[in-house]
């Protein structure tokens, strides 16, 4: 199969990272995609056996979804529901899922710790999440580089938990928000990695008229996504946790509870 463009394929790595750790590679597992639009990854996945839910708010997309998954004969693998982690726990049965993609969604929520506790509630004890986020500092550097110095210095004295999407945008995380998030709502963080270190820079042309430029750029980004040192030029940041404890919420304040 050709190769299709190197930002889509190390995103695609990624999900198959996280499905490994959470011991997909070895049986079928229950997915959750949230945010998982016209199910690009989810179908692909229902194809290699696993289960999956995906939950969006589009009804646009969800339909896109059902007839790609009905097409490629997985239909009843795939289950499409319109929501998103406010309400997650009205679609989705508490503890019965294995693995939680959770791509490009927490620059978008209202409250990223309360999508995490939703989270936290789906998984099954053991169970692995994969965050995906973009990375402020890349952001940072883009609008330095466009000579934008005021909203890069903006967006560099913004923290996560500071962030007001209506008026700053999506959300932009460093590495440390997002470990502090998960650790928060009792998940362990097992892997992390920096996803499209140069895929966004290198101009198209070369990629696309440079022979074997393509997957000389798929080789380097997975020989440099292990490398502390080259997150703060990762366009995305992806945390893959495995939840060991849930937070149980109490009118007294709550408690942990260890799983």
């Amino acid at each position: 199969m050709p190769m299709g463009p190197v930002r889509t394929e190390v995103m695609w790595q990624a999900v198959l990272d996280a499905v490994a750790l959470a011991g997909g590679d070895a049986a079928a597992i229950d997915i959750l995609d949230l945010g998982g639009g016209t199910g690009s990854d989810a179908v692909r996945l229902a194809l290699s056996g696993h289960r999956l839910t995906v939950v969006d708010p589009s009804p646009d997309a969800l339909a896109s979804l059902h007839r790609r998954s009905v097409e490629e004969g997985v239909g009843g693998a795939v289950d499409g529901i319109q929501g998103d982690t406010s309400d997650l726990a009205e679609h989705v049965d508490s503890a019965s899922v294995d693995l939680v993609l959770c791509h490009g969604v927490l620059e978008y929520v209202d409250d990223p710790s309360q999508a995490l506790a939703a989270i936290a509630k789906v998984l099954r004890p053991g169970g692995h999440v994969s965050v995906v986020v973009a990375s402020r500092h890349a952001a940072v550097f883009a609008r330095a580089l466009a000579g934008d110095f005021v909203n890069a210095v903006s967006l560099f004295t913004t923290t996560a938990s500071d962030w007001d999407t209506r008026t700053d945008g999506p959300r932009r995380f460093i590495l440390a928000e997002v470990q502090e998030l998960l650790s928060t709502h009792g998940f362990t963080v097992l892997d992390t990695s920096a996803l499209r270190v140069f895929a966004d820079l290198v101009p198209s042309v070369i990629v696309d008229t440079e022979p074997g430029a393509r997957a000389q750029l798929y080789a380097l980004e997975q020989l440099v996504k292990k490398s502390p040192e080259f997150a703060a030029l990762s366009t995305g940041l992806q945390s893959i946790a495995r939840l060991d404890w849930v937070a149980e919420h109490t009118d007294r304040g709550g408690n942990d509870a260890a799983l």
